[in-house]
């Protein structure tokens, strides 16, 4: 997924954003002593450093007893009622034995209506006895299903609640067409339990059919095979043959069109975006070809996107097969791309190899964001992966400044109270930088071919930070036992903040661009005579995020009056510099950041400018934008809003 805000004090929040919330029992695998050595003397007998789990660990965001039972496929039969705002129907569970005395299936649910337990011993149905636990304000309930004579599966008949935080119900008005509601979800990291009862974790993989119903002029998608060219009669069937984990489910219903872009990739929208999102995302074919050449083949069919209406409350999401996007990628120049890159490089890093436990998340985004940016190196050249990589620095060291937890600064993040703090630019850009270091110790040969093998060998499958060590440790650091020393792989896997070994990277573009702002700070240059009319979104990020907190009123508004900031159509570009207006008290950018607030949904935006509104004296006004606003806004924002602006004129 495209970068996501964690939990965490409001200027750590538009910090941790500018790259993409009950105390976790997990076990903590202990980091390696550093004063041990990897090195042996010839004929030495090498002693393995890091080891592998021997059974998938606990995760403490479910209440599943999934090294007991496991689900291993879930077939869905669901009406979407849009006058009640629920999806209603059964869902099917087929179940396998990993502990040969289980009696009871555990799964996860979150404000599900029961109506019905069946289960299927033999070939018969009986009904089954159940418990539905309380409810816990963020995990949900422990719903519990006694299990007769190993009975292979189970069937539970249900409604949704129209308050499930994971699927957001648009009426026609929030629309652009004005004419028919929308329906979309959004199941990462664990809200899959508001639209099913499931074994609601990363840690278990199974494969997914639906029969959808809708009102028959919509059309049904979800993250699964299905018909691009199909008949649109409120009948849709899907299939995903491929083991994802529930997270990785998705639905979205409304007045969709689709374009395709080539035989097998091509884009779904609402028609007034659909030609543009289409032209935008036009490399994406490119894409697939470049990390196929670097990683080996796209395994899942078709690659598609759906760009969702601005409510969606990231920038994407890596449903497989079917990329949930923001419409604010919608540029008109493909600048900003890499979020089509990002998700679909997660069919590799994050939907083929899954981290186990939330906090092992960056094994999902850091080896995207190389994947990532690899890919833009690929398409665009050195010069724009090296400007996107600077940028990420920039973001991450901003981020490990004024972390609250300096333990949250590891890849391996310990003690988190919820998943969301497990997203923050450390696991995305600190991951990338670790990989990039490992790159440049080993060399890029070496370090590609050992990334394929890895995709390779852990392919549908859900592991750890230690399989991922174990791993490395076998196959690339024991050929190759000088490149580094358990010293540098511990400080970067399991210490906190950013090693010394970390890239620094320079950008030339950047360098040029920093010249010119700083002959306009000094009085040598008016700010209409910048020239700025080859600058690429990087370098205007660069430029805005640069700019000095303390400059005058005077010169926020000379350069409004060069280049119409405030209201530039950009949405990268429009939020640094909407939160550089915040904090230096720039009123004339009232007006249009509260248009801005209103239209759009994308969290990486929306959360740090709240944050920073309360910060700066504007919380009352930001409360007044927000009640006008929340209705567009989807469940997790309006969650992540509220405790945001909580206490505001207290």
């Amino acid at each position: 997924m495209s970068l996501r805000a964690p939990a965490v004090s409001l200027f750590a929040i538009a910090v941790m954003l500018s790259a993409c919330s009950k105390k976790a029992e997990e076990p903590e695998a202990a980091a390696p002593d550093p004063a041990e050595t990897a090195s042996t003397e010839p004929g030495e007998e090498r002693e393995a450093v890091f080891t592998a789990p021997e059974q998938t660990p606990i995760d403490a965001f479910t209440y599943a007893n999934y090294n007991d039972v496991r689900v291993t496929h879930a077939a869905l039969d669901l009406d979407v009622l849009f006058d009640e705002k629920i999806l209603d129907g059964t869902v099917t569970l087929d179940l396998e034995y990993l502990n040969s005395d289980a009696e009871t299936l555990v799964l996860d649910a979150n404000d599900l209506t029961i109506r019905s337990v069946e289960a299927r011993t033999n070939g018969d149905w009986t009904q089954a006895t159940y418990e539905m636990g309380e409810d816990d304000p963020r995990k949900g309930s422990r719903f519990e299903i006694a299990l007769p004579d190993r009975a292979d599966q189970v069937r539970i008949s249900y409604h949704t609640s129209p308050e499930a935080e994971g699927l957001q119900w648009l009426s026609k008005e929030q629309t652009a067409g004005k004419e028919h509601p929308f329906l979309f979800s959004q199941f990462q990291p664990f809200y899959a339990r508001t639209m099913a009862p499931l074994q609601d974790t990363p840690a278990v993989r199974m494969t997914y059919s639906a029969k959808i119903s809708t009102p028959p002029e919509l059309i049904a998608i979800m993250s699964a095979e299905q018909d691009p060219d199909g008949e649109r009669d409120g009948e849709y069937e899907f299939k995903m043959p491929q083991p994802i984990p529930s997270y990785l489910l998705a639905i979205a219903v409304g007045d969709i069109e689709f374009q395709a872009i080539s035989k097998n990739v091509g884009v779904y929208a609402e028609d007034y975006i659909l030609d543009a999102s289409a032209k935008e995302f036009a490399d994406t074919p490119k894409m697939v070809t470049a990390i196929n050449k670097l990683y080996g083949p796209y395994r899942w069919g078709r690659y598609d996107m759906i760009v969702l209406p601005p409510s969606f409350p990231f920038g994407g999401m890596e449903n497989p097969r079917l990329s949930f996007l923001t419409p604010t990628l919608i540029a008109g120049d493909k600048s900003l791309t890499n979020v089509v890159a990002h998700e679909l490089a997660h069919s590799w890093s994050g939907n083929l190899v899954t981290n186990a436990v939330w906090p092992d998340a960056w094994l999902n985004e850091g080896f995207t964001s190389y994947v990532e940016n690899r890919v833009m190196e690929a398409l665009y050249g050195e010069d724009r992966a090296v400007m996107e990589r600077a940028l990420d620095m920039a973001g991450l060291k901003r981020t490990i400044a004024n972390a609250e937890r300096p333990e949250t600064t590891a890849l391996k993040v310990v003690g988190v109270e919820h998943p969301d703090e497990a997203f923050s630019s450390v696991s995305y850009a600190g991951g990338m930088f670790f990989l990039k270091f490992l790159e440049t110790r080993f060399g890029r040969e070496k370090f590609d071919a050992f990334l394929k093998d890895y995709f390779d060998h852990f392919a549908f499958q859900s592991i750890t930070t230690e399989d991922f060590l174990a791993y490395f440790e076998d196959n690339l650091w024991a050929e190759n036992p000088d490149a580094v020393t358990k010293e540098e792989i511990t400080a970067w896997v399991y210490e906190p903040g950013l090693p010394d070994t970390a890239e620094n990277p320079v950008s030339d573009a950047f360098e040029k661009v920093s010249a010119q702002q700083a002959s306009w700070l000094a009085g040598e240059t008016a700010a209409a005579d910048i020239e700025t009319s080859a600058w690429s979104t990087h370098e205007w990020l660069h430029f805005v995020n640069t700019l000095p907190v303390e400059m005058t009123a005077e010169q926020f508004l000379a350069l409004d009056d060069a280049f119409d900031l405030s209201r530039i159509q950009n949405a990268e570009i429009a939020f640094a510099w909407y939160m550089k207006a915040i904090a230096g008290g720039y009123e004339r950018v009232m007006e249009p950041l509260e248009s801005f607030l209103i239209r759009v949904g994308r969290g990486k935006f929306i959360y740090p400018l709240y944050g920073a509104l309360k910060a700066n004296g504007k919380g009352d006004w930001a409360q007044e934008v927000y009640a006008r606003a929340r209705s567009g806004y989807h469940p997790i924002a309006q969650r992540r809003i509220d405790a945001i602006l909580a206490g505001v004129g207290e």
